[in-house]
């Protein structure tokens, strides 16, 4: 039996990160202009301590009519508790993992530092291309 693809064999590297310190004002215009959803937030090591999506953006944006200003840490706006997937996690299991969640995308981990985003477009692709 020939061995699954790997979500490594997928998923994308070149990701934009966020630091917990930074402006969310100045993150949130990085999602926008990137034209992403979400980041990573990383520590000063690359370890992952959260994500960033453009809902808990809205909530900032909303926070900020409230009270007339806009701003503070990305730390104060991410998800901290974030599921992630291991990069040597064959392409179904993936698969199955985001039809159990309503997530669109996982931080992919490499021995416990981030390495990668897989998608859910990711893993469609992948099962296109592997059993046509």
């Amino acid at each position: 039996m020939t061995q699954r693809p790997k979500i490594r064999d997928y998923m994308t590297t070149d990701l934009i990160s966020l630091s917990p310190e930074m402006e969310v004002v100045h993150a949130m215009s990085l999602l926008l202009k990137n034209k992403i959803s979400g980041a990573p937030v990383v520590d000063p090591q690359g370890q992952l301590v959260g994500v960033l999506s453009k809902k808990d953006c809205l909530k900032a944006a909303l926070n900020a009519s409230y009270y007339q200003e806009l701003g503070g840490a990305v730390r104060d706006y991410m998800t901290g508790t974030v599921e992630t997937l291991d990069e040597e996690l064959d392409i179904v299991e993936a698969a199955e993992r985001f039809l159990d969640s309503h997530y669109r995308r996982f931080p992919v981990l490499r021995e416990g530092g981030l390495v990668g985003q897989v998608s859910r477009a990711d893993i469609l692709r992948a099962l296109v291309e592997n059993w046509r």
